[in-house]
């Protein structure tokens, strides 16, 4: 079957390692089954394995993507959750969880196998391609809005990053949940982008905000750690699911988040239950992703290449 997969680890240039190509057909163990993709989206975990992390030599070559969605062996329209062992479900007692293409070949190829209990049912409502966004990038963004950030209807958010999958991604559910919501942005069309995805504003990346937030939702790391930290009321939440400019900000701030009592919590990913409760809301509110470009299988490397140049707004999706 066609798919695109890791061939080899380049830390420096990661599109070097990628390959398209003919690749066998997955094998279905025990409690397993095989979905037929119909669609599926990238994200920056896929450029961080070209670059090998959470994914060694040893595990090549790897099929990646960690989102799809397609169709069952019965005929029947899915999506997956792409964490794996989460709940021990298709997996030793033992093994801890993965993410597709970690430990277990992922979603871009004609075929993926994973545990039954990582199926869920795809509403109508949505098309493959919306569907193909949500497991991964919104399944995060949900999470951190609606499980740690503990804000509800009327508070303020501040999102950094305006463009990214998971940023996009809480724009448009927190202003759909009711919240107040706040983006950055060095680009000044991504700016306008969010006010028109329902941020009530749009900042320059460091600059000040209207008035300091419940809560700051932090993916891009060491560029903004400073400026979320500082944009945070007393006793208010600082959500961090990724750093993509690096990890090691310039200034902790220790001292602003101890005296503040601000508390700072880790996020990655989300359960099964909270991307069926993340489709059920997308489906009953018309919440539709943001996709910003739709490619055929066949031509991955464009995308990956406009993802490594930062270049969207929104989710790459490729179809098959």
């Amino acid at each position: 079957m066609f798919a695109a997969y890791a061939a080899r680890i380049d830390k420096e240039d990661p599109l070097a390692g990628l390959e398209l190509g003919e690749r066998p057909e997955p094998k279905v163990p025990p409690g397993w089954t095989a979905v037929a993709v119909k669609a599926a989206s990238l994200n920056h975990h896929d450029l961080w394995s070209l670059r090998g992390v959470g994914l060694g030599e040893e595990a090549l070559p790897m099929i990646l993507g960690c989102d799809a969605a397609g169709i069952d062996d019965d005929g029947n329209e899915v999506v997956l959750h792409s964490v794996i062992g989460q709940t021990g479900h298709g997996v030793g007692p033992r093994e801890p969880r993965s993410i597709l293409t970690e430990r277990y070949q992922g979603t871009f190829a004609e075929r993926v196998a994973v545990p039954q209990w990582n199926v869920l049912p795809k509403p109508k409502e949505l098309s493959f391609e919306e569907a193909a966004c949500l497991p991964t990038a919104w399944l995060t963004a949900y999470r951190m809005l609606f499980t740690n950030a503990g804000v509800r209807p009327g508070d303020s958010v501040l999102v950094q990053g305006a463009g990214g999958g998971v940023a996009t991604a809480a724009l448009v559910l927190g202003a759909a949940a009711g919240l107040r919501m706040f983006a950055t942005s060095r680009d000044e069309a991504k700016r306008q982008r969010a006010l028109d995805l329902g941020a009530e504003a749009a900042v320059e990346s460091g600059a000040r905000l209207p008035h300091r937030v419940d809560a700051v939702l932090e993916t891009v790391g060491a560029a903004t750690w400073s400026h979320s930290v500082k944009s945070l009321r007393p006793g208010g939440t600082l959500v961090i699911s990724g750093a993509t400019s690096g990890p090691n900000p310039p200034a902790a701030e220790l001292n602003r988040i101890f005296f503040l009592e601000l508390k700072v919590v880790g996020s990655t990913m989300g359960s099964k239950e909270e991307l069926a409760s993340l489709l059920n809301f997308c489906a009953a509110k018309g919440i539709r992703p943001v996709v910003d470009t739709s490619l055929p299988l066949d031509r991955a490397r464009e995308g990956f290449a406009k993802m490594a140049g930062g270049e969207l707004f929104g989710k790459v999706v490729l179809t098959v």
